[in-house]
């Protein structure tokens, strides 16, 4: 037998081996997000730094492993966010995806991750569509989704006395899936849907809509969209005097940022669901000044409180089951409540829904405010079960199976 043969097979064996061998030793995080677009205040480089967070913390589970974080911005179209979440998956070893804003593109990847049976851990989109129709057994929604801010926000607003709406909604999956699931919600409470109008996305100009809703005569104007088109749906409604002639805004989606960019003298008195602030306890305190402290002193929002939890859970759950394996991974995530210092003991629904606790907020007018980003009053805590999405659970056939 020639001796170029055995050799030949050695240098085979060494090609196949090396790279699962150094895969062993790496936990790969890739934060897939929008670094330079419209939700990069509310996701963008905040979530790299929330995920490194999570990574530095995660460090003493595995020792002698080591925890990479990896990023790329996928300016919020589809095609690219797959191309590079296949990239990820296929050629450079990521082993979770975590954040995508935007909803569309988070659909995109959440197939690519289906069929790869790969985790991705949803932070930054909000689509309900996320853990209802198209739901896989191995991804989750973390930090929010359209019909738990619905549930808040339409719910309370519509109880107490906001019970005529017209709605102002992106033209795309998300601003879609806002409305319908904040329409729902308005009727469930006995209110009325008066009409609706959709506008392009990062549109500059909203005087036509904002028109037509003061033409509606409801009592509120829903705002079914978020970051870029919603601080100018709220500048533009406080210079045409919407809300003192006796309309009142609801912001369906509201983040941190937009009311850092807006002022507060725009933003007082709008009312939002979030599941997070982070004036909230010692503990959200805290981490937040940890972050703020690596961030140019920005507090976080929830998307970055989300993208931290997400990573942190994800970890705890590879050290359990010792294998980044997404089928094994995803069963531990789900068996194991999330307990951090944004989520006390929520389970995980068979949907990948985090069952957590949701709260009402109202922005501060400028003289409540005692400093720098203290933006929030508490109004009411929304439990779990009052803030789950329902139609998405009912939706989704992996909840189907599981009953």
């Amino acid at each position: 037998m020639s001796p170029t043969k055995p050799l030949a097979g050695l240098l085979a064996l060494a090609l196949l081996c090396g790279p699962a061998a150094a895969a062993d030793s790496v936990i790969k995080i890739g934060v897939l997000t929008d670094m330079s677009g419209p939700n990069s205040d509310l996701a963008g480089a905040g979530s790299v730094l929330a995920a490194r967070l999570a990574a530095e913390d995660g460090e003493r589970l595995f020792p002698g492993k080591k925890i990479e974080v990896v990023s790329a911005d996928h300016q919020n179209k589809a095609d690219i966010a797959s191309s590079i979440a296949s990239r990820w998956f296929d050629i450079e070893g990521v082993d979770v995806i975590v954040d995508v804003p935007f909803s569309s593109a988070a659909l995109a990847v959440q197939e690519v991750a289906r069929r790869r049976e790969k985790v991705v851990l949803f932070s930054g989109p909000g689509s309900s569509d996320l853990t209802g129709k198209a739901c896989s057994a191995t991804s989750f929604h973390w930090a929010y989704d359209t019909q738990a801010v619905a549930n808040g926000t339409a719910g309370s607003v519509t109880k107490a006395g906001g019970d005529t709406w017209f709605f102002l909604t992106s033209d795309y999956a998300f601003g879609h899936a806002l409305e319908r699931d904040a329409r729902a919600v308005v009727i469930a409470n006995g209110g009325k849907v008066l009409g609706s109008v959709r506008h392009p996305v990062y549109t500059p100009d909203f005087s036509s809509f904002l028109l037509q809703a003061q033409n509606s005569k409801a009592k509120v104007i829903g705002l079914a969209n978020a970051a870029t088109d919603a601080v100018n749906t709220i500048r533009q409604a406080s210079e045409f005097g919407i809300v003192e002639n006796g309309q009142q805004l609801a912001g369906l989606l509201v983040f941190l940022t937009d009311v850092h960019s807006l002022g507060l003298q725009a933003a007082k008195k709008l009312r939002l669901t979030e599941s997070f602030y982070w004036d909230q306890n010692d503990a959200t305190r805290d981490w937040s000044k940890r972050f703020s402290d690596r961030f140019d002193e920005r507090k976080p929002t929830m998307v970055h409180a989300g993208v931290y939890s997400a990573v942190n859970h994800y970890l705890k759950a590879v050290a359990d089951v010792g294998s980044t394996d997404g089928k094994a991974v995803a069963s531990k995530m789900h068996a194991t409540p999330v307990s951090d210092f944004m989520t006390k003991n929520a389970n995980i629904l068979p949907n990948g829904w985090v069952d957590r606790d949701f709260y009402l907020f109202e922005v501060k007018s400028p003289s409540e405010s005692k400093g720098a980003w203290d933006y929030y009053k508490l109004v009411a805590t929304i439990p779990a079960v009052q803030a789950k999405p329902r139609v998405a659970l009912q939706d989704c056939p992996i909840s189907a199976r599981a009953q």
